[in-house]
């Protein structure tokens, strides 16, 4: 058997009526894969719910101006009052990065929102509330279910965007038209 950790930084992509509503059309980047189970962070889905600024301002924040024009994302219902920053690879904390491709890391500390305030935080972000997480063999029992394809994670998927399209071009990267997919597995 191969180690589970191949499906870090690798991204999950919703099936169509895969039964579960907060995930409809998700694109999942998984950023931890184990034998313990798996965590990622739905990169689709932002909130009007709460704004930078009024994070910021609860965090009590100086915030750089341009600081507060990053969206929200809801990054999965687990947790949804704890924080994490997708980051490009220009930026790792002191106290706590786990790089999830070459080119992406995650920081769950606030010093990174600490340093995005200062103006010294990393080129690129995408901070998400909550995440995703499944307990050992939850995750490949879905995929075999067919509730979620694996794909690629380009850092132009997950940074370069629009939400509205990233559930398409996610499935594009992997040579797959949405007209296709069936929310049922063919067995012969």
């Amino acid at each position: 058997m191969q180690p589970t950790t191949k499906l870090a930084g690798k991204v999950l992509i919703a099936m169509p009526d895969m039964g579960d509503e907060r995930f409809d059309r998700s694109v999942i980047l998984l950023c931890a894969h184990t034998d313990e189970g798996a965590m990622g962070l739905m990169v689709n889905m932002p909130t009007d719910d709460i704004s930078l600024e009024d994070l910021a301002q609860q965090l009590e924040l100086d915030a750089d101006p341009g600081m507060t024009d990053h969206p929200i994302y809801v990054g999965g219902p687990v947790e949804q009052e704890r924080g994490f920053v997708l980051h490009t690879a220009d930026y790792a904390s002191p106290i706590s990065t786990l790089r999830v491709t070459p080119d992406i890391g995650m920081t769950g500390t606030l010093d990174v929102l600490e340093d995005l305030a200062e103006g010294t935080g990393p080129a690129t972000v995408l901070i998400c509330l909550g995440y995703c997480g499944w307990g050992p063999g939850q995750l490949e029992s879905e995929i075999a279910q067919n509730a979620w394809l694996v794909g690629r994670a380009p850092m132009k998927l997950i940074f370069g965007t629009a939400d509205e399209q990233k559930w398409e071009a996610a499935l594009a990267i992997e040579k797959i038209s949405a007209l296709s997919l069936s929310s049922t597995a063919g067995h012969a």
